[in-house]
């Protein structure tokens, strides 16, 4: 699947394109519109339903070494959500830079400090919900996506070699099956990643 192709469907999402429109006023560092708002509005417009459909929060990555705190980023998201609140959908901002702090007394697994938001976005459980849009001053969209867009389209659900938590990836797995049944679990051998 084409880059373009993706740009295009996650654009049908109303709220993706206002908050890719509002990223850049926003001034966060290395800021991305990530993960399920993607990643959904796909699997929702091959499922023939409303782009925004069961999506349950909008998250925004951004990266800012210069302050640690959970109150510095609780600050952040209040600006945002000072900003964007008007789109009555949850946004969710997370600093990067962060993560190592609280990630394993939330998950239960030891996480080692990011280095930009496109580390965080290369972590996710499921590698084809590792994506990110970034959106430029100038209106253009930068897409990362580490493992590509094939699993997304064909709906493969593999566990994360980089971030290898299993029962967090059956569970999370499963959520989404409940969700979009047409999805495929793989693990074991069928799980690798070709690149």
């Amino acid at each position: 699947m084409t880059p373009h192709r993706f740009l295009q469907d996650i654009q049908r999402n109303r709220f993706n394109r206002a908050l890719l429109a509002a990223l850049p006023t926003l001034e966060l560092q290395d800021a991305w519109l990530v993960a399920g708002c993607l990643f959904q509005t796909v699997w929702n417009l091959q499922s023939n339903r409303d782009p925004e459909a069961d999506i349950k929060d909008y998250d925004l990555f951004y990266f800012d070494a210069s302050d640690l705190s959970a109150e510095a980023e609780a600050a952040v998201q209040s600006r945002v959500q000072g900003a964007l609140g008007h789109l009555g959908v949850p946004i969710e901002a997370k600093n990067q830079a962060r993560v190592h702090c609280w990630y394993e007394a939330w998950c239960g697994h030891p996480y080692e400090a990011l280095t930009c938001s496109e580390d965080g976005i290369a972590r996710f459980l499921v590698p084809c919900t590792c994506v990110g849009v970034q959106s430029q001053t100038d209106g253009t969209l930068r897409l990362a996506a580490p493992y590509g867009l094939d699993d997304l389209y064909a709906g493969r659900l593999r566990p994360n070699p980089l971030i290898d938590h299993r029962a967090l990836f059956r569970a999370k797995a499963a959520s989404y099956q409940a969700r979009w049944a047409w999805l495929q679990v793989l693990e074991g051998e069928a799980a690798a990643i070709s690149t």
